[in-house]
């Protein structure tokens, strides 16, 4: 028992090291990497919508106080006939199968990452993103942007083949070619201005589209709205980035070379974070009105960000 207690420790352990190290790596249609806050994504997970819709005023009424609830009178429904026990919670259980569309058991918790998520924006964040602004071009701002989107070129490629869109990895091939050589390692994206586009995809797609539950809405610190699944398909795409395995590399296999030897593993963490903060940066600085509108403009943030990422992934699972 004390060695099966120590192996799931150690899992856990490697698991967090990869969540939080591996974060530089940002997958499938995650372009604007954020701190969950307002507006910003990672890897195509909005975190807020680009074109809010109304939500109605009431909506700020699931806050209300509990002290304002009464008790309901006592049922006569005799026991045999009584609602049975619950069973054992399903983690990916459809979103209909949970409290309505909008799947959310662990709003609690959710709502407390939320806010954390939101104050270290504004504290934190925002006034850096701000004196980055003021110090660095848009033009480069978008460059550095689209260095980043060719970087993560293996998972999305990786994906359409996966999901049998064998003329989307097609695209991201030509993208990738293109846009590393004419586009100078990505920094122009001359493969747009050609019409040489097609959707991203990324592993929680994938997982979707071979019928996997979208499960439980979910937040988490320093990290842009999830569901379950798409929180494995973040594992998943950092595991398939060969950045790394070859370059910086988090995944040690004994006999696979890398630009970084294995030994070095403080370079690679340097690496990797150092890349996963500037990218945060840079897109923060890229959308500070946006984010400004948005939560200017919107009565409760965190059920809009929550109904948008949800709608958002369900149609994309869908194309």
């Amino acid at each position: 028992m004390t060695q099966e207690f120590r192996r799931l420790a150690s899992g856990l352990m490697t698991f967090v090291v990869i969540v939080t190290v591996g974060c530089a790596e940002q997958i499938g249609t995650r372009t604007q990497p954020s701190l969950g806050v307002p507006g910003a994504q990672v890897d195509g997970h909005p975190s807020v919508p680009t074109d809010l819709t109304p939500y109605p005023e009431n909506a700020v009424q699931r806050a209300a106080p509990t002290a304002l609830l009464v008790a309901e009178p006592a049922s006569d429904t005799p026991a045999s006939q009584e609602a049975p026990i619950d069973e054992p919670f399903d983690p990916f259980a459809k979103a209909d199968e949970g409290a309505g569309e909008e799947y959310d058991p662990w709003e609690p918790f959710n709502t407390t990452i939320f806010e954390f998520n939101r104050q270290m924006d504004r504290f934190v964040l925002k006034p850096v993103a701000k004196g980055y602004n003021f110090i660095v071009p848009d033009l480069v701002q978008v460059g550095i942007s689209n260095i980043f989107h060719n970087l993560r070129f293996g998972p999305r490629f990786l994906n359409n083949i996966f999901q049998g869109k064998m003329k989307g990895a097609g695209v991201e091939l030509g993208r990738f070619l293109i846009n590393s050589t004419a586009g100078v390692a990505g920094f122009f994206d001359v493969a747009k201005k050609i019409d040489l586009e097609t959707p991203e995809e990324d592993f929680g797609q994938t997982l979707g589209f071979y019928g996997v539950k979208p499960g439980p809405y979910l937040v988490l610190p320093f990290l842009p709205p999830f569901n379950v699944r798409d929180f494995t398909g973040f594992i998943g795409d950092i595991a398939l980035n060969p950045i790394n395995w070859l370059v910086a590399p988090i995944i040690e296999v004994d006999g696979v070379p890398s630009v970084i030897a294995h030994r070095n593993r403080m370079t690679s963490t340097f690496v990797q974070t150092g890349s996963r903060v500037g990218e945060i940066i840079n897109e923060r600085s890229r959308n500070l009105e946006k984010f400004q509108g948005v939560e200017e403009a919107t009565l409760d943030l965190y059920t809009a960000v929550r109904n948008a990422y949800l709608q958002t992934r369900a149609k994309a699972v869908k194309e």
